[in-house]
């Protein structure tokens, strides 16, 4: 269900590794984020090969980088001599969701989806063009669970949670067209949606009804629902709440007719005022 995050925007493997926001390669402290989160995509290791390929940086100036995150705590290198995130960057990252307000006050609403449908709850919140997964509950019970993250990323036109924070952004075709810009939308499944126009209806109809949904636009064989969380502001949500399921087992039209359930469910949270 989430987006896989990579580095490669254009031709040659490992390329687009090296190169910055800004058009130049990667130097200093940008290069060191690079193979932080490189390390990220490989919870079993990676070797130096390996992450210098796919960094596109030389073998000495990738080792420097690695030395420098390991003085920090946020690498380490086991037996083999692959090299994982170190203890202090989990340390960290862990604390740092724990101690997010939004993570306390809406977990226990994610339980109470997740034990109530019997599959996975996410709260997540738009950024740019993407999604970003802030808490999720998985069921008690179940033979198949969904992949999402805390922390993952997915593409916002593709997902429930995104195009329902994008209809409270986006009026207009202009506004879609200036949001979608020279990069195209990605077609993550045949359902995607990938042209401005076809989002731009699917946004006023989301505005109309009140929630998003995903009808395996994302993933092939998973839909979901969502509904808008208000957090900080009583009048903007703070992100979404949604429901996700294999649709063999838990059709979008099932999410739907339960609408009033998840609302109930989420209380004050779902509540503009």
């Amino acid at each position: 269900m989430e987006h896989t995050q990579t580095y490669d925007v254009s031709a040659a493997p490992g390329a687009a590794a090296s190169t910055a926001a800004g058009g130049g390669r990667l130097v200093g402290s940008d290069r060191v984020l690079a193979v932080l989160k490189e390390l990220a995509r490989h919870p079993d290791g990676v070797g130096l090969d390996e992450l210098t390929r796919a960094i596109g940086s030389p073998k000495p100036t990738v080792h420097r980088a690695l030395s420098a995150l390991r003085r920090a705590g946020l690498a380490g290198q086991g037996v083999r001599g692959h090299y994982v995130l170190g203890d202090e960057f989990l340390r960290m990252a862990f604390a740092h969701h724990e101690a997010r307000p939004e993570h306390v006050r809406v977990r226990p609403v994610l339980e109470a989806l997740a034990r109530r449908f019997g599959e996975t709850a996410n709260y997540a919140v738009l950024e740019g063009r993407e999604v970003v997964h802030r808490a999720k509950a998985d069921p008690p019970t179940g033979a198949v669970r969904l992949t999402s993250t805390i922390g993952g990323r997915s593409p916002a036109h593709t997902t429930g949670v995104g195009k329902l924070l994008l209809a409270r952004r986006l009026d207009t075709p202009q506004e879609v067209e200036a949001w979608i810009g020279r990069t195209p939308l990605e077609r993550r499944t045949p359902r995607s949606l990938v042209t401005a126009a076809a989002l731009h209806r699917e946004l006023v109809a989301t505005r109309e009804r009140g929630y998003g949904v995903d009808d395996q636009e994302n993933e092939a064989g998973v839909n979901c629902l969502a509904v808008p969380v208000y957090l900080a502001s009583p009048t903007v949500p703070s992100g979404a709440v949604s429901v996700s399921a294999p649709a063999y087992r838990t059709p979008l039209g099932t999410l739907v007719g339960a609408l009033d359930e998840i609302r109930g469910l989420l209380g004050e949270l779902g509540e503009a005022r």
